[in-house]
């Protein structure tokens, strides 16, 4: 549904976007990452037609961005991170005004905008006027007018911007329920908001796309081993012992607790190896107390600021 290949962006001396190449399938949901300045923004506005690049190619839908940019603007609906919005009118007239510049039919006008406007819950402030409203429900307005006459594709830039923590919810289950029916690039820096939205991340740094890839796969390339953390009463040395002899552990380390014969116990295992069935078994059946098992994963956050401090080592 998108395909960018070899994208570049000058502004002078500045390369902001550096030989970036992706595809976003059909359906899917597509989260950029980066610092500020990373040229997540501008990626997004070159594929919308908003501004020109320097060399490379965009297509959306099998449109050439710069040669067919009617017809891909047809097809995308776009929140850019602050939306285009006219203080003085009103919600329904600007989003009937917007309908208009987007094609939809006359006819099919008012149930357009009644549509998207209850999808972003907007219907009870639809005779306001956009200057008096706050700023989440401007964000809302924003949004709404993305989904009119139903764009294959949507380009949202903070969609979560200035909502309550009520609202943000909200927003994720419409983007995720979206992700059936469109096509979504979002960008934004709420990380947990890409772990529980997108199919796959795309982390930029410094104008070039570091890494792509669903967020699992992420965290089993950079974590390097299966990490298990238990809590196990008993003698220390003799449990430490038992379980670095487990054929899938390469690793032992133990942090002692405040309360006698009571640590905690990090075990690293082989990428792959699922053993805490077995780990479970071994301390159960010697008799030892087990308090707690769970796995460790990186998170989001730890493999952005792998990805991008890395990225800045090697520049």
């Amino acid at each position: 549904m998108i395909e960018v290949h070899n994208l570049v962006k000058h502004y002078g001396s500045v390369k902001a976007v550096d030989d970036i190449s992706l595809t976003v399938d059909k359906g899917e949901i597509l989260g950029f990452l980066g610092p500020n300045a990373a040229g997540k923004t501008t990626t997004m506005r070159i594929i919308t037609g908003y501004m020109p690049a320097s060399a490379g190619t965009v297509k959306v839908a099998g449109f050439d961005v710069f040669e067919q940019g009617l017809e891909v603007k047809k097809r995308i609906g776009y929140l850019p991170e602050n939306p285009p919005l006219y203080p003085d009118m009103r919600v329904r007239d600007y989003l009937k005004f917007t309908a208009r510049i987007k094609g939809v039919h006359p006819k099919t006008i008012n149930a357009e905008v009644d549509r998207v406007a209850a999808r972003l819950s907007v219907i009870e402030v639809m005779d306001n006027h956009i200057s008096k409203l706050s700023k989440g429900y401007k964000q809302r307005v924003g949004f709404a007018q993305a989904l009119l006459n139903n764009p294959p594709v949507l380009i949202l830039d903070e969609p979560t911007n200035g909502l309550d923590p009520r609202q943000i919810i909200e927003v994720r289950e419409i983007i995720k329920s979206l992700g059936s029916d469109h096509t979504v690039i979002l960008s934004t820096h709420i990380l947990p908001e890409v772990s529980m939205t997108c199919n796959r991340v795309a982390i930029i740094n410094e104008g070039k796309l570091v890494k792509i890839d669903t967020p699992d796969n992420l965290t089993m390339q950079l974590q390097g081993s299966e990490s298990i953390i238990l809590q196990i009463e008993g003698p220390v040395t003799e449990i430490e012992s038992a379980l670095s002899q487990h054929n899938s552990v390469t690793a032992v380390a133990v942090q002692p607790n405040s309360k006698d014969n009571i640590a905690t116990y990090k075990v690293e295992a082989a990428i792959g190896s699922d053993i805490r069935k077995e780990l479970a078994a071994l301390v159960v059946n010697r008799g030892w107390g087990l308090l707690e098992l769970k796995s460790e994963t990186l998170s989001l956050e730890d493999i952005f600021l792998r990805l991008t401090t890395k990225e800045e080592e090697v520049n």
